[in-house]
């Protein structure tokens, strides 16, 4: 395994491996603090970030890597450098690993066919199409509470259009065997290549949250709205918003999830956000873990005896 793009792409084998390495990882991490020392990574963001990039900067450290951090804004893409000779010139200066962010839908791939060997590229979140490392956080989030997937009901709800969480979650949850997928959105707001077999779709809120073990939060994303009005915060909320009540309707024990940043108020409340059956602050926690474990298979690197 060379690169992490997607996750349709990735195997299952790597998958699991990466799971299972970010396991070991969360019970000892200090196995792993030097596993990378000498090597470097790159971060290098197109579009503002705190969880991911603070994340995979987080990650590297702990495993001893080295950590450059690029801004599209403060670099030369201002003065008009394509994202190709980007990647090409920091390339050439002989890092081990690349994350990278970007807002245009399939711009990673490109660059696979003139990465050299000796790099790895992982996809930091490309447009609305793919966040591999965030599905793969948030499947080691739901097995950590929810062991037997194969028989739990799985509940992503919000902008699913826009978001790049979404395909990359329900992509990991069919390769994984989760039980039951259920998507939920108001009509101008879901995603139409995501409807397909073994998906369940609702566009009543209420009837989607009966019975669930999992239900996942998306913010609506402004900033890719383009020429569509954006709802109104209050009406969205009083139809789509995560509340206690209507968290009643799910199964006991269900777990609230959100990538992340949170509207309060908008798509979830703040008393569901900070309640007991929320594990948002876990996720972010266990972030830091997956990210691990991913630069760690890529690069071989392995924890001390």
């Amino acid at each position: 395994m060379q690169h992490l793009i997607d996750i349709t792409s990735t195997s299952v084998d790597d998958l699991e491996a990466i799971l299972a390495r970010a396991s070991d990882i969360a019970d000892d991490p200090q196995r792993y603090q030097h596993a990378g020392r000498d090597r470097v990574m790159i971060n290098l963001f197109y579009e503002p970030s705190t969880r991911t990039r603070v994340s995979f900067e987080l990650a590297a450290m702990r495993l001893g890597l080295r950590v450059i951090n690029v801004a599209a804004s403060d670099s030369s893409v201002r003065k008009g450098e394509t994202l190709q000779d980007t990647f090409l010139s920091l390339q050439a200066m002989g890092p081990d690993c690349i994350a990278i962010r970007h807002p245009t839908n399939g711009a990673l791939g490109e660059l696979t066919s003139v990465a050299e060997p000796r790099l790895h590229i992982v996809n930091a979140g490309d447009g609305s199409r793919a966040h591999p490392t965030q599905a793969l956080l948030d499947l080691f989030t739901l097995r950590r509470h929810l062991p037997d997937l194969e028989n739990r009901v799985v509940l992503v709800a919000g902008d699913l259009h826009h978001s790049r969480v979404t395909s990359s979650d329900v992509a990991l949850m069919k390769k994984l065997g989760v039980g039951e997928i259920r998507l939920c959105a108001p009509r101008e707001l879901m995603a139409g290549s995501l409807v397909t077999e073994g998906v369940r779709v609702f566009e009543d809120f209420d009837a989607a949250l009966e019975g669930v073990d999992a239900v996942m939060m998306l913010r609506i994303q402004h900033e890719r709205l383009g020429a569509m009005d954006a709802p109104d915060g209050q009406d969205y909320h009083r139809h789509w918003g995560l509340t206690n009540k209507r968290l009643a309707l799910a199964a006991p024990g269900c777990i609230v999830m959100h990538p992340g940043p949170m509207n309060r108020g908008v798509e979830i409340d703040s008393e569901v956000a900070d309640g007991p059956r929320s594990v948002i602050r876990e996720q972010v926690s266990n972030g830091v873990w997956v990210r691990m474990a991913v630069l760690s298979h890529l690069l071989g690197l392995r924890g001390a005896d």
